[in-house]
């Protein structure tokens, strides 16, 4: 048993026993009206929400290195017209999910450390990667689809969840290719008139690593697309946009192959974060005939995850969750017997592109410890005054999180809904009213993990006062473990 566990639990906001129970794998599928219901619902909220996350947490009785390797599990809550909201979760079935659950054994290794049985010798030159189809999920030209960054989307049916294969992107992408789970829907783009479109890209990394941006009408059809190629190694998880760029933070690592090679680890733990080193920022024009990127050096930390960036005269704003440090994937701790003290917490951060002067100044925003953000979708990529993302109980130190905040970046103002000490918070998304009057009028949906009962909740919070009881708690029948994103549309789907 780890320090953490055996230290004074009165010091700690959670017990955690019952933390660690909501990364126990939900081998079930169901289909359900939510009926157990406190609060009321509101009328206008109607549409479908979706969130992507691993659902097995071991692969026929073999447990996972590490969470991120689980194969995709997505859930559907549809918020219909007659006030009824209804339930489904589906495992994307992947070739590899497929072929494992027919062999009943693991037989692929996990990209984030997680070995097949055997040792280094059931490993060595084992290469073969599995689209576990298992960080995102987003609708988009009357498809849903199941992403991961490393390999084709999976396309699934919005209404059944049933899996229909991979989807290239009506030829886009080739077999074998990729795109990011972590597109960026703009609300409005100048360069099409001001109709929305997806902006999503991919990376070959390698000594030097290839980046390519793809802009998708709202029919799904590419409106364009242009390739660069940067030095160094890429570990990017997240990206940004305004109006007339994509912005990339290209963190400080090396990526030495051979021991995933011969066996012995897995190809995230042959990632090493330089602390001392410099990260880059790539600053990409969308309409790239224009002007060239440009490259920029700064003392970013480690970042996975962006806010948003908005311009303002000849500067480039990018907020995002920095960290210090990089926690290592290692095969000889289990990633549930965390020490949080140990672990650098994720801040918030602004950094101030200055493209005249090619400088960038970074400046703290806040101190507490938060990851997972969410903003009104209408503000992606340009100014914007209100977040909300996932937090800490406490406003120092590190834990799990618990809680989500909201921060007004006019004021400073800071409201905080905290369910500790048995519940854990995902993702929060904002859904605005319709005919909002202003940027804050709208629900917060949160999934919350409940230690005490073993089963999750779907919260919805008023964004305009964060802190006052929910507007609504629907209680699942049963746990959705611990998840990554996800996506709300207007549509709903039964």
């Amino acid at each position: 048993m780890t320090n953490l566990i055996i230290e004074d639990k009165q010091n700690l906001s959670y017990d955690p026993e019952k933390w660690q129970q909501g990364y126990q794998s939900q081998p079930n599928e169901y289909e359900y009206f939510i009926e157990d219901i406190e609060g009321k619902i509101p009328e206008q909220l109607q549409g479908t929400l979706f969130r992507n996350g691993p659902g097995l947490l071991e692969v026929q009785g073999t447990p996972l290195q590490h969470p991120f390797d689980g194969d995709g599990m997505v859930c559907a809550i549809s918020f219909l017209p007659n006030g009824k909201v209804h339930f489904r979760n589906r495992f994307v079935r992947t070739e590899g999910y497929v072929q494992e659950q027919k062999a009943g054994k693991m037989i692929y290794r996990g990209v984030f450390g997680t070995q097949k049985p055997g040792g280094w010798i059931n490993n060595i030159f084992d290469l073969k990667v599995k689209n576990i189809a298992n960080t995102n999920v987003i609708y988009w030209g009357k498809k849903l689809l199941a992403l991961w960054e490393a390999a084709e989307p999976y396309r699934l049916d919005p209404k059944t969840l049933e899996t229909v294969g991979i989807d290239y992107l009506d030829g886009v992408l080739n077999p074998g290719g990729s795109i990011s789970a972590h597109p960026c829907f703009d609300p409005s783009c100048e360069l099409d008139n001001g109709q929305p479109c997806l902006v999503n890209y991919s990376i070959k990394p390698g000594l030097s690593s290839k980046i390519t941006i793809y802009e998708f009408a709202p029919d799904g059809k590419l409106l364009r697309c242009h390739s660069h190629v940067v030095a160094g190694f890429s570990f990017i998880h997240d990206f940004a946009i305004t109006p007339n760029y994509c912005i990339f933070l290209q963190n400080s690592v090396n990526f030495n192959p051979l021991p995933f090679l011969f066996g012995l680890k897995g190809a995230g733990e042959c990632v090493n974060f330089q602390q001392n080193q410099p990260s880059k920022l790539i600053i990409i024009p969308r309409t790239p005939n224009d002007e060239k990127i440009k490259i920029l050096e700064t003392n970013a930390g480690f970042v996975f995850h962006h806010v948003n960036a908005f311009e303002d005269v000849n500067n480039i704003y990018l907020d995002s969750i920095s960290y210090e440090s990089l926690s290592q994937v290692n095969l000889d701790t289990d990633y549930k017997e965390i020490d949080f003290n140990n672990i650098d917490p994720g801040r918030l951060y602004r950094f101030k592109i200055d493209l005249e002067s090619e400088t960038v100044n970074k400046e703290m925003i806040d101190s507490r410890s938060c990851e997972f953000p969410s903003i009104n979708p209408k503000n992606l990529g340009r100014k914007y005054r209100y977040l909300f993302i996932g937090t800490t109980h406490k406003d120092q130190g590190n834990a799990p999180l618990q809680a989500i905040l909201k921060l007004d970046l006019l004021t400073g103002k800071k409201q905080v809904h905290s369910f500790a000490p048995q519940g854990y918070v995902g993702e929060p998304m904002f859904v605005s009213k319709p005919n909002a009057a202003s940027e804050d009028e709208g629900w917060v949906l949160v999934i919350v993990y409940d230690g005490d009962k073993h089963r999750s909740d779907l919260v919805i919070l008023d964004g305009e006062n964060l802190e006052k009881e929910p507007i609504a708690t629907l209680h699942l029948k049963h746990h959705i473990p611990y998840g990554l994103h996800g996506n709300w549309t207007s549509e709903v789907f039964i």
